[in-house]
């Protein structure tokens, strides 16, 4: 599919339906907590190829690559940075090769870099403008429809973000930001904060992802689409995050219960939906038949 089919979807008014979690489905799959999913795209590609596979086989209309913690400043934390190019190339490899059998959109994911920027941090902004626009050069020049900047805490840090993936590429840009303290990101900031300094950016479509409770994001979902005109994407976790007996962790939202709510996101100004942290296949398989059943 091409960039435009993209945006064309949106603005005639068309549901989209996004994949779900990449991380807690690897970590099923075998996947150590800690290791970074991107080493899979290089060890264990065809893990991520059944992953993405599952998604779109459920009825996922978009897939994001295995590029979440894909830039060189986070590889560089796993001591990954000399391999930035090759990981991002074959993650969009593979995100194509799954979607041979059903043309999907595919989305350049790019996660926030672990540090701030100064004062607060060690990062100066020049270096996280250029850390993102090496990263979205690389996907936008394998292919990807958009490019997703995704689960951003820090104005400073997705402004620089957007600059450098604007730099690198003329693709829509999605912004959406994860509400982990409930209303509000880890730096303090609200929905009603994102939407007045992205709006005005050139990006296409803002939106929340990941996050708290269900409920928590369905509020943050409603104060978005009153602060923006702009297409929204929501993706929230499978509820919160529960340790068994065993030390196992598991997410609390059943897949039915994501289904039931999903027609409720549309209602409250979603375009695009699907789930993060704790989504399976099954949870979206029940997202996409409760939409298509609306």
């Amino acid at each position: 599919m091409t960039d435009s089919n993209f945006l064309k979807q949106i603005n005639e008014g068309n549901i989209l339906i996004a994949d779900g979690a990449t991380g807690t489905n690897l970590q099923k799959r075998g996947l150590t907590p800690g290791v970074p999913p991107e080493l899979w795209v290089l060890e264990k590609p065809q893990e991520i190829l059944n992953l993405h596979a599952e998604f779109i086989n459920a009825g996922s209309d978009i897939i994001l690559t295995c590029t979440f913690g894909g830039s060189r400043l986070r590889l560089e934390q796993h001591n990954l940075g000399d391999k930035t190019a090759i990981i991002n190339q074959k993650a969009v490899e593979i995100a194509r090769k799954a979607s041979v059998s059903k043309p999907v959109f595919i989305a350049g994911s790019m996660g926030p870099t672990g540090k701030l920027i100064q004062p607060l941090g060690p990062l100066e902004e020049d270096q996280v403008t250029q850390n993102y626009y090496e990263q979205a050069k690389i996907l936008a020049t394998n292919g990807v429809d958009f490019l997703l900047i995704e689960t951003q805490y820090d104005l400073a840090e997705a402004s620089a973000a957007v600059y450098g993936a604007k730099s690198a590429s003329s693709l829509p840009i999605v912004v959406s930001f994860s509400y982990d303290r409930g209303a509000r990101t880890m730096m303090g900031i609200k929905p009603e904060q994102m939407a007045e300094k992205f709006s005005s950016m050139g990006v296409q479509v803002l939106g929340i992802n990941c996050g708290k409770s269900l409920v928590d994001n369905e509020t943050n979902l409603q104060k978005l689409r009153m602060s923006t005109s702009l297409p929204i994407w929501f993706k929230p976790n499978a509820g919160m995050p529960i340790v068994n007996d065993a030390g196992e962790s598991y997410y609390d939202l059943e897949p039915e219960i994501m289904g039931d709510h999903a027609s409720g996101w549309i209602e409250a100004g979603a375009s695009i939906i699907g789930g993060c942290c704790g989504s399976s296949p099954d949870h979206i398989k029940h997202i996409a038949y409760s939409i298509k059943r609306t």
